[in-house]
């Protein structure tokens, strides 16, 4: 009895465990040249384009950009809060057509 338990037991946490690991976001790399450094963000020339970085106290290797440096950001894209603004607006019904005399 105390065997079953066990092995339910660990089953259920490796499945929570995948179910876990899959739930997560995926991860997005972009490389360029930095063309920008501030306290909380930093500019990323990519040729084209140029994207801006925000970064927290968490994020790696943040100390150490310097503007000209060829840098490869590993991000991630995550919503932090969604709006609702109302659902599709319906078309209004049409009046059926009358017929003239």
């Amino acid at each position: 009895m105390r065997m079953k338990s066990l092995a339910i037991l660990s089953a259920t946490a490796v499945l929570g465990a995948a179910l876990g690991w899959a739930a997560a976001a995926a991860s997005y790399q972009k490389t360029g040249t930095v063309k920008e450094v501030a306290a909380d963000s930093f500019t990323l020339d990519l040729g084209k384009e140029e994207w801006r970085f925000y970064t927290d106290g968490g994020t790696a290797g943040k100390d150490a950009l310097k503007a000209g440096d060829k840098v490869t950001v590993t991000y991630k894209q995550v919503a932090t809060k969604i709006e609702s603004k109302g659902g599709a607006k319906k078309e209004a019904a049409k009046a059926p057509a009358t017929k003239k005399k």
